[in-house]
């Protein structure tokens, strides 16, 4: 698996990082949400550099010109609810994708373990398809991973990319393993934090994400 950092080069996704994580900025709901897209376009623009392509040529009113478009057909996945603005963000960029939508939520069962539960999922067929998830935080990986291999049901991508806005060293050693390295997959993050809390919250972070998005849940 592939992990690639985008905080290491500098750009304007450094700012729109910078807001969603102030916790003054972070009292405007809307603002929030608009970081998080933007941070979603940044990080579409920069994937899709990795994409396949095709050259073919177009009419314009004087004459024909070459241009080179996308030869990929495209999945885009995310984790309700707080992965609908990353979502929406790639959505602005490749505008063509096809979509898929899965809910996962965590609890810590009778053992007193943290464990993954996912009730609802809705995808079209990913065989050799381009799978692209988005969900923001990375924290131990286990989302993650239940949601690839939930979706691997309806048929296997030629690649998927996993793309986050903060991860951790720990989900990202966690997604390795669990996922024997895979070559297929790349993981894109905006920035990697050092570490969990008790509460599994990443830190620095920035809070939960779902709840900055659309306000605080029963």
């Amino acid at each position: 698996m592939k992990v690639i950092n985008l905080s290491e080069q500098n750009s304007v996704l450094g700012q729109f990082l910078s807001e969603i994580r102030d916790v003054q900025i972070q009292k405007d709901s809307m603002r929030f949400r608009m970081n998080v897209e933007r941070i979603g376009e940044v990080m579409a623009i920069e994937l899709s550099k990795a994409l396949r392509y095709e050259s073919r040529q177009v009419q314009t009113p004087l004459g024909l010109a070459d241009v080179h478009t996308m030869d990929e057909n495209l999945v885009l996945a995310t984790i309700l609810r707080a992965g609908l603005p990353l979502y929406q963000g790639f959505l602005h960029i490749f505008d063509h994708a096809e979509n898929a939508f899965l809910s996962a939520y965590r609890r810590v069962n009778e053992a007193g373990q943290l464990e993954i539960v996912a009730e609802y999922m809705a995808a079209p067929s990913l065989e050799g398809k381009t799978l692209v998830i988005a969900d923001p935080m990375l924290a131990t990986g286990m989302s993650m991973e239940s949601s690839f291999l939930a979706l691997l049901k309806h048929g296997i991508p030629q690649h998927t990319h996993l793309c986050c806005t903060i991860a951790t060293p720990i989900a990202i050693d966690y997604l390795r393993k669990a996922l024997n390295d895979r070559p297929d997959v790349t993981l894109w993050c905006a920035a990697i934090d050092p570490v969990l809390n008790e509460k599994k919250y990443i830190v620095p972070g920035l809070g939960d994400a779902g709840d900055l998005c659309f306000g605080e849940k029963m």
